[in-house]
């Protein structure tokens, strides 16, 4: 594998990890504005909880990113370890609050 194909592949994989942010964003913010009107089952603590997750989420990319860029990682390396903390917990809040909805009755 050429340095040029390596360097496109892990951009294509930085670019799938924020389209998949941004669909799962999307359905948490929609999940959690339903739950806030009664529409959609969310916990008593899912307000606070969306609050803290933020600071944690972000605290944790910038350390990750700071770490990778004074190893002297490459642009792409630096993109990927601030993305995947953020995208770990878009994907724990897109699961979490879809199971809510299937687990209440009707």
């Amino acid at each position: 594998m050429t340095n040029l194909t390596k360097t496109t592949t892990e951009a294509t994989a930085n670019l799938r990890s924020m389209a998949l942010i941004a669909a799962e964003s999307q359905a948490v913010m929609a999940m959690r504005l339903m739950g806030m009107v009664g529409a959609y089952p969310v916990g008593p603590t899912e307000k606070q909880r969306m609050v803290d997750e933020k600071l944690t989420a972000m605290t944790e990319a910038q350390v990750a990113m700071w770490h990778t860029l004074m190893s002297f990682g490459p642009p792409h390396a630096v993109m990927a370890a601030g993305l995947k903390p953020i995208r770990q917990k878009t994907r724990a809040n897109a699961r979490r609050l879809s199971k809510r909805a299937l687990m209440t009755k009707r």
